[in-house]
């Protein structure tokens, strides 16, 4: 009998619904929310409240899309966490419901884990074990894969994440929300000639705050000498910021691939949509002799497909949750 998982993320700003059959994602639909743009970032009761007029209209739309009745479902997965609290309730206490309405298991998902396995939701599929290199808005990790369901952290950001890092930087140079995607697009037409620190952190560890601070300062001087400075050399800065984030990010691929010596390398997360970390990561690759993996755009924001890819192969380790499942602002990926 096929394995039918009605998959729901609900961890930030995002109401994602998706379908996954036997594996095979037939459906995986968001709708975004405009809202926080005219704020700067996001703000988490807007965000709830969005969710719950957003979610069962994209739940349904999951379905028509992947023409599969409500009753064929197999199981409903949900994020746990970590995310916005509020955000995670809408999502786990639908879930919850709609399980206990179907008489089906519900799987809890760990949204971190989840953007691991996007990379199994299309082909080429990487073999075990490899490294995957996380980065979004809130998490910079390097995560080790031995199976599907077991992972363990080898370095994570110490104080800000690389997203928040392309975010706070673009929010400095006056472009809208979200910036990161921003700072990327006018880095295409630059060239990073400003120079700015690269963290030395030992270990596998990330570090970006001393950045954040340095461009912030950057930026001041540089309107002291001359008040239209970002406005003229706009896509010069963003092309400094963003090598200086990447190389970072890259040096600590690098050393996690020369201590594990593993060299099946993946990228995953928000950030792995950007359009200097996928060419870094391609040009790293051919000098490495890695196999790399690039995630589709459609799975590199967070969406509900790499939930239930995540969940099915839960599902196969018979791994089900109860009505007792509590989300989580604050999460780690742990071992199986």
């Amino acid at each position: 009998m096929a394995i039918i998982i009605l998959a729901i993320e609900s961890s930030c700003d995002d109401t994602s619904a998706s379908v996954v059959k036997d594996g095979i994602v037939l459906s995986n639909i968001t709708a975004t929310q405009r809202i926080h743009e005219e704020y700067g970032g996001v703000v988490p009761e807007a965000a709830s409240r969005r969710h719950e007029e957003n979610i069962i209209v994209t739940i349904k739309k999951a379905l028509q899309v992947a023409d599969v009745d409500i009753k064929e479902l197999s199981a409903v997965a949900v994020t746990k966490g970590p995310g916005l609290l509020g955000s995670l309730i809408v999502g786990t206490s639908f879930a919850k419901g709609l399980a206990l309405s179907l008489n089906i298991p519900i799987i809890e998902v760990n949204h971190m884990t989840a953007h691991v396995m996007a990379h199994f939701a299309e082909e080429p599929k990487p073999s075990f074990p490899f490294l995957c290199l996380t980065v979004s808005g809130g998490h910079t990790q390097i995560v080790q894969i031995e199976s599907h369901n077991a992972m363990r952290i080898l370095g994570e950001t110490l104080d800000d994440a690389a997203g928040e890092a392309f975010d706070k930087s673009g929010k400095l140079l006056g472009l809208g929300y979200p910036a990161g995607p921003l700072v990327d697009k006018h880095a295409k037409n630059g060239s990073p000639k400003f120079e700015f620190p690269i963290p030395k952190i030992p270990g596998l560890n990330f570090s970006f705050s001393g950045l954040k601070t340095a461009i912030r300062y950057f930026l001041r001087d540089g309107i002291k000498n001359d008040p239209a400075f970002i406005s003229s050399q706009l896509e010069d800065i963003c092309a400094s910021i963003q090598r200086s984030i990447i190389l970072h990010l890259m040096a600590k691929l690098k050393r996690a691939s020369q201590k594990t010596g593993i060299t099946q390398i993946a990228i995953a997360g928000g950030v792995s949509a950007n359009s200097g970390l996928r060419a870094a990561l391609k040009e790293t690759s051919q000098k490495n002799n890695w196999n790399y993996y690039i995630p589709d755009f459609q799975y590199c924001t967070d969406n509900a497909a790499m939930i239930g890819i995540s969940a099915h192969y839960k599902f196969l380790d018979g791994e089900f949750s109860d009505l007792y499942l509590t989300p989580q602002a604050r999460m780690k990926i742990t071992s199986a």
